[in-house]
């Protein structure tokens, strides 16, 4: 027995050495084949793969299917994770809304009771982007409304959730769109809540400067910007957007319109604020000698009404001068009864 045991192991040795050696030349073989580089190497190379891949998708199917399961796993897991999130977003947007709705319902009944005289709402013109004729020194845009659609140079342009800029040009069909991030583009803004004016300055950069400010120490990131009617450019009250504090040190306004998504603008039909050129009685003009004026008839006013104060001799009272009527006869005419003047 110990024999025949000596005897297979000596015949296991070689073959187990003749396999391996073999083997070892096989795997040689293959990586000086995919090494080489050479077309009728390539042209067997692909032949290879296509007599030997179809012929594994067997044994990959396993694997493919489980990577398949794996990878449907994490994609439910995001897709729950974000329902989870839209829920609680949705209750708190519908908690938004119910608040929303009072403080609607409560600001009416404010106004109602003030008897507050509201403007009306300004009406608008919608156009579509033609093109973009924006450039590193300009930034502006074209629609297809122009005079025949009643736009008025200098009008506000919105984009549903900002102001974007201004008519700075009108043809008959189309008018061009200076935005406020144009280097020749400036607004007049208030800052709220704290009141401060202030001007918005383009540098052609998507954030422009906010210049011009009374009394920085007020503003804070955060803070929004509304239109003011300075000048009469812009009505008032339309959002530009928050203040931000850039890498440079400066306060600049990150604009609430979106500028990547200009495809429609809204062009704001406003008119002109009615304008009180006379004074009224209390502030009374004056010529260059320092006569008063009548704000009415635009002539010199009368002389003052001197103080009824007796005099202090004989006691009488100063004489008041008589101020003309219309349609009366003048101081010292006399009319007889016959109707003749008396001369």
């Amino acid at each position: 027995m110990a024999s025949d045991r000596s005897n297979e192991a000596d015949y296991v040795r070689p073959v187990r050495r003749l396999v391996i050696g073999v083997l070892a030349l096989v795997l040689l073989a293959l990586f000086l084949l995919w090494r080489i580089d050479s077309p009728r190497i390539e042209r067997f190379r692909t032949a290879v793969v296509d007599a030997v891949v179809p012929n594994m998708e067997w044994a990959m199917a396993p694997v493919t299917r489980v990577a398949r399961m794996i990878e449907d796993f994490r994609s439910y897991t995001r897709i729950y994770e974000q329902n989870q999130e839209l829920r609680r977003e949705l209750q708190q947007m519908r908690a938004w809304r119910e608040a929303a709705l009072q403080l609607e319902q409560r600001n009416a009944q404010l106004l109602d009771m003030a008897r507050v005289r509201l403007d009306p709402q300004l009406t608008h013109v919608t156009g579509v982007v033609m093109a973009d004729a924006g450039s590193p020194y300009r930034q502006s845009v074209l629609l297809n409304v122009g005079a025949r659609d009643g736009i008025v140079d200098g009008w506000a342009v919105m984009d549903g959730l900002g102001l974007a800029g201004r008519i700075a040009g009108v043809g008959d069909r189309s008018s061009r769109v200076i935005l406020l991030t144009d280097s020749n583009s400036r607004v007049p803004v208030i800052v709220q809540p704290s009141g401060q004016r202030a001007l918005i300055s383009g540098d052609n950069t998507p954030l422009p400067v906010l210049d011009f400010v009374e009394n920085a120490e007020t503003l804070r990131p955060g803070d929004r910007v509304v239109s003011a009617s300075d000048g009469g450019v812009f009505p008032p009250g339309l959002l530009v957007g928050e203040i931000v504090m850039a890498t440079d040190g400066r306060m600049r306004v990150r604009l609430a319109a979106d500028y990547g998504r200009l495809d429609f603008l809204r062009v704001l039909r406003s008119r002109p604020a009615e304008r009180i050129e006379q004074s009224g009685t209390l502030l009374r003009p004056v010529t260059e000698d320092g006569e008063l004026i009548d704000p009415m008839t635009g002539h010199t006013a009368p002389p003052p009404i001197p103080d009824l104060i007796p005099d202090p001799v004989d006691g009488t009272l100063p004489q008041i001068p008589a101020l003309p009527v219309p349609g009366a006869e003048p101081p010292g005419a006399e009319t007889d009864p016959a109707g003749g003047s008396g001369g």
